[in-house]
Parts: C-alpha cells; sequence; structure tokens
C-alpha cells in the first residue's frame, strides 16, 4: 500500500458563465453595486453631467451626483467554483436606452434596482423585461435617509406580479449584492425549469 500524497488531481470543473443585467432609474446605485460586488476591476463608461444636460436630465433627489453612464458598467463574480456572472449594468437615462436591446441579448435575468424616493423611475426597467419575458428581481437599495417602507407597500406600488421576489438591499455592501444576484439566478432557473416541463412530451 502506497502512503503520501495522492496523486489524484483535482478535477476541473469549466464554470458555467451566466449573463446578468442592473437595470433601474438614473443615479439609483447600479454602478455603485456592479462595483461593490465585481472580482474584477469593473469596466465604466461615466461622463460627467454637464450645463447642457441639465434640460434633459432630471436631477431631482440626486442634486449631488455628477457623473452618468453611458453605455454600460462590465463587472463579474463567481457566485460558485462552477457559476460566474457577467454583470452589465444599463444606462438610466432616457436618451441612452437605445442600447438595452443590445445589453439584454442573452441575459438569463436583470436586477430592477428601485429608489422609494423614486419609485416611479422603475416602471420603464420593470415594463421593459416584462415585454421581453425577461426574469427580474426588484431590489430596493435602502439610501441613508430615505424613509423606510414595507416590502408589500413597495410591492403594491409597483404593481409587481406575484412570482417576481422583491428585496431590500444596500448597492454598497458586497454581501447583500450578493444575495440580490443569488435570488436573481433562483427565480430565472425555477422559470426556465417550468417553461422546459409545459414544453415536453
Amino acid at each position: 500500500m502506497a502512503f503520501g500524497r495522492s496523486s489524484r488531481k483535482k478535477q476541473y470543473v469549466e464554470p458555467v458563465t451566466l449573463k446578468i443585467l442592473v437595470a433601474g432609474g438614473f443615479g439609483v446605485g447600479k454602478t455603485t453595486l456592479v462595483g461593490a460586488v465585481s472580482e474584477i476591476r469593473p469596466l465604466r463608461t461615466e461622463e460627467i453631467l454637464s450645463e447642457a444636460g441639465r434640460p434633459v436630465d432630471d436631477l431631482h433627489g440626486v442634486e449631488a451626483k455628477t457623473t452618468t453612464t453611458v453605455a454600460m458598467d462590465f463587472g463579474r463574480i463567481t457566485l460558485r467554483e462552477d457559476l460566474v456572472l457577467y454583470l452589465f449594468g444599463t444606462p438610466g437615462q432616457d436618451r441612452f436606452w437605445f442600447l438595452w436591446d443590445e445589453l439584454a441579448q442573452g441575459a438569463l435575468g436583470a436586477v430592477v434596482l428601485a429608489d422609494t424616493r423614486r419609485l416611479e423611475d422603475s416602471f420603464a426597467a420593470i415594463d421593459y423585461f416584462e415585454r421581453r419575458g425577461i426574469p427580474f428581481t426588484v431590489a430596493v437599495n435602502c439610501f441613508e435617509g430615505a424613509q423606510r417602507f414595507p416590502a408589500e407597500s413597495v410591492r403594491g406600488a409597483l404593481d409587481l406580479d406575484p412570482e417576481v421576489e422583491l428585496v431590500m438591499c444596500d448597492a454598497r455592501d458586497r454581501e447583500s449584492v450578493k444575495n440580490v444576484l443569488v435570488a436573481v439566478v433562483q427565480h430565472a432557473l425555477v422559470l426556465a425549469d417550468q417553461s422546459h416541463s409545459t414544453v415536453a412530451p
């Protein structure tokens, strides 16, 4: 009998890579969320807000904001040894929404980040994913100083379907964001299984 270190090597598992979108209104915290959880330096396409943009950029509630995403944010996180998520943060301003269709291609699911001070800014993203059948989870970013509301009250205000999960989060906190992403993946996989079972012979 041979003693000592085993000669067997740990079998390498090729990870599954999934694409997740992070969407929501202007200034809701999408760039912060991607940056908080990404294990690589996030790719950001931010520009300084200019005086020329003031007539079209609604800064109500985010008056201190000085930059805006003009194309996308990109990050990556390994949830498990065999599961890697690519995160694509969408631009929040109306004039950049034409980019959403390209970013949405191949996405497993999405996070709609919401701010209770500006809930109406979430409607466009919710409508977008509902129309295209892309599974999504609503994550309420709990800003400091913002009034807190029960989850069911926020759900009612957003008129969410029963199967859409709503979670509270802190977009600055890595563990909080990881919990949101896990919820998105689980929700999307459950819907995918249901879809496959309905078309099975």
